[in-house]
């Protein structure tokens, strides 16, 4: 990713956190989702199947940062933490530029609103299906922060259970 900048820590304990920095351009988005592809092979306990989870659930999150939280030439940070065999931890964060404000508590209520509105078969729309269909199908958690630079951070787990390492497409 050539407009991007990685950061890499991994501890003592079998830990990883990488956080990438993007510009808000679509076209980076084809390379977020080779990584994450990459990450959850090599670094977690998740099998096939769960990568190409992952993958949609990054994709997703990003996509919504850059179209809600952001302007032209903003930055988005993705962070993808491993703890081995436990679990594997997204964040994403955008700098709350959008066209409309939003606070995390505000966005907690859309999403509640969402999954209320999917679980009795009543929300016909065509977008928005993202984050209460997707997100929340493949987390076991996903919580909403107010960041110092105005903006959200999105916060998804998912717990490693051994079936999730035998999973095939």
């Amino acid at each position: 990713m050539d407009l991007a900048k990685t950061k890499n820590q991994t501890n003592a304990i079998g830990e990883v956190k990488i956080s990438i920095t993007l510009t808000t351009n679509a076209y980076f988005l084809s390379g977020l989702r080779d990584f994450t592809m990459t990450f959850v092979k090599n670094m977690t306990g998740f099998g096939e199947q769960w990568a190409y989870r992952f993958q949609t659930v990054v994709d997703e999150l990003a996509s919504n940062a850059m179209e809600y939280g952001c302007r032209e030439g903003d930055q988005i940070v993705i962070t993808l933490m491993a703890h081995t065999d436990k679990s594997i931890e997204i964040m994403i964060e955008d700098p709350g530029h959008g066209s409309k404000k939003v606070t995390a508590e505000e966005m907690e209520k859309i999403y509640r609103n969402k999954l209320d509105l999917y679980g009795r078969g009543q929300y016909l729309g065509i977008r928005g299906r993202g984050l209460a269909q997707i997100v929340n199908a493949w987390s076991d958690k996903v919580t909403f922060e107010n960041i110092d630079s105005g903006g959200i951070r999105v916060r998804v787990i998912k717990s490693f259970k051994e079936n999730n390492s035998q999973s095939k497409i």
